[in-house]
């Protein structure tokens, strides 16, 4: 499961807050609102009966959705927090973005 994965609780990550501006923050939320929704319909999908590849389509395109979205992230964030931290020879941002992409390739 997708939260077993995570290594700290959701309020430790949504506490860490940045010091800069993200330029692709409406966007990530409107494509986050997106997949929420379709996976809600998912859901109703999977509530009524319908058939089994009908929905696996549907989480595959949620999936691509949600693959998509942490791309526009990814390059947000080399953008913006990676150059500030490597002007500020911080090794320990440039380490975190490692892990990070290391966890979002699995």
């Amino acid at each position: 499961m997708l939260l077993e994965k995570i290594d700290k609780p959701i309020e430790a990550i949504q506490a860490k807050k940045p010091n800069h501006d993200h330029t692709q923050t409406k966007a990530v939320l409107n494509r986050l609102s997106k997949a929420t929704g379709h996976l809600e319909s998912i859901r109703k999908m999977v509530e009524s009966g319908r058939d089994c590849s009908e929905v696996l389509i549907q989480l595959s395109a949620v999936k691509a959705a949600i693959n998509n979205t942490g791309k526009i992230i990814l390059k947000d964030h080399i953008d913006h927090c990676i150059v500030a931290a490597v002007e500020k020879g911080d090794q320990k941002a440039l380490d975190d973005l490692h892990k990070a992409i290391d966890q979002f390739m699995k």
